[in-house]
């Protein structure tokens, strides 16, 4: 097998063996904790610019599937793991991880220290890193990690996002009835126009789910252009990078606020922090994977949440510890609530407006393949657009 280097901009090089397209490739390195997903993850447009590490020692064991895609394409700029499995066992894969990533002009490494690599990342942080398997002189890699772009002040959105409007109309299925807050059959009868920030098809099937129409816009649909569609909600969809490098979304947000409701997730949610007059921050190493502790302030209830961010929103003063209740922060457009909190790191996983009917979450629940604690919240969209229509 060919050799392959990991060197990252501090000047830490990992040696291991060449995976998936032949070449080299830039991005942040980060790590993702889940299990499980890794063709989801791969395909979450949230993950463009970055190189993503697998925690999880063995990837690829139960292949590739068309249908657990979540985007048009893989938009991840490199994959890191510590074996990739060359068995498929599963009856609904269709091509081995390999294939997959060759297919798809993915360069990739394997059979390094993963877990070593976790660690360095957690004490020192995300930051640019080289895969190649064409560069076998650790400092001219070095090198070239350093000389890499930053996410930071990106508009990553504009190359994620659709090119023109369409509507979307498939749910998740037969075995997902659509069904209303009380489990009833419910018929599509809401006209929701979702922002493609970088959308994962999974929020788009759950949003018919629970009853809606969707018409899907790009990432720099005017606020004006929205409101000629006549919506009975708005949606703020994931994405990538650095939310204040997409001014123009922030703006258009900022308008839209108090005259539809709105429902934001991760790149959305830290859109509406800013058109609220918030600020956002970048974390030391982000939050992904699926398994991270959520506590919604309003029930006390802990949720497990799937997560893929770099940037999260900041309130004033930081929380060191649970409140009892959740904080009131003042804003331009009135108090706003922070209704989620991770209890990992105390970083602010939600904001309700309580004089607006607007409401986002940092993670994700419409996760694919879970955990689904928190698919609730579509429901709770439905609530709002029934609440405020009449």
């Amino acid at each position: 097998m060919k050799k392959a280097l990991l060197a990252l901009a501090d000047g830490a090089v990992f040696e291991g063996r060449a995976l998936g397209y032949e070449g080299e490739t830039v991005g942040e390195v980060v790590f993702n904790t889940a299990m499980t997903g890794y063709q989801e993850v791969l395909t979450d447009p949230s993950y463009k610019g970055q190189i993503i590490t697998m925690t999880c020692p063995h990837i690829g064991n139960y292949g590739v599937t068309p249908e657990d895609i979540e985007s048009r394409r893989i938009w991840a700029e490199g994959f890191v793991v510590k074996e990739a499995s060359q068995l498929a066992s599963n009856w609904r894969s269709r091509q081995q991880l390999q294939e997959y990533l060759e297919e798809a002009k993915i360069v990739g490494i394997e059979g390094l220290d993963t877990r070593a690599l976790t660690r360095h990342l957690r004490e020192h942080g995300s930051q640019q890193g080289l895969i190649t398997h064409l560069e076998s002189d650790a400092r001219r890699a070095v090198q070239k990690a350093k000389q890499a772009p930053s996410i930071i002040g990106r508009d990553l959105a504009v190359e994620v996002t659709c090119r023109e409007v369409y509507e979307w109309a498939d749910g998740s299925g037969e075995w997902t009835p659509v069904l209303d807050g009380r489990g009833a059959a419910v018929r599509r009868r809401w006209r929701v126009v979702a922002y493609d920030f970088g959308v994962k098809l999974n929020i788009l099937r759950r949003l018919v789910d629970v009853g809606c129409d969707v018409t899907v816009v790009p990432a720099s649909t005017t606020a004006e252009q929205v409101e000629a569609l006549n919506p009975d909600g708005i949606f703020l969809s994931n994405g990538p990078g650095d939310p204040e490098g997409v001014p123009y979304a922030m703006e258009a947000v900022r308008k839209l606020i108090g005259r539809r409701p709105i429902f934001g997730i991760c790149l959305g949610h830290q859109l509406l922090g800013l058109a609220l007059g918030l600020k956002t921050y970048k974390l030391k190493f982000g939050h992904h994977g699926a398994n991270h502790p959520v506590m919604d302030l309003r029930t006390r209830k802990v949720e497990i949440t799937s997560q893929n961010h770099n940037f999260a929103v900041q309130a004033a003063g930081q929380l060191d510890a649970i409140p009892d209740c959740p904080p009131l922060v003042d804003t331009p457009f009135g108090r706003v609530a922070v209704t989620h909190l991770s209890l990992n790191d105390h970083s602010i996983e939600g904001l309700a407006c309580l004089d607006r009917p607007v409401f986002s979450v940092q993670y994700h629940p419409e996760a694919s393949p879970g955990p689904h604690d928190s698919a609730y919240l579509f429901t709770e969209f439905i609530q709002l657009m029934e609440k405020t229509r009449g």
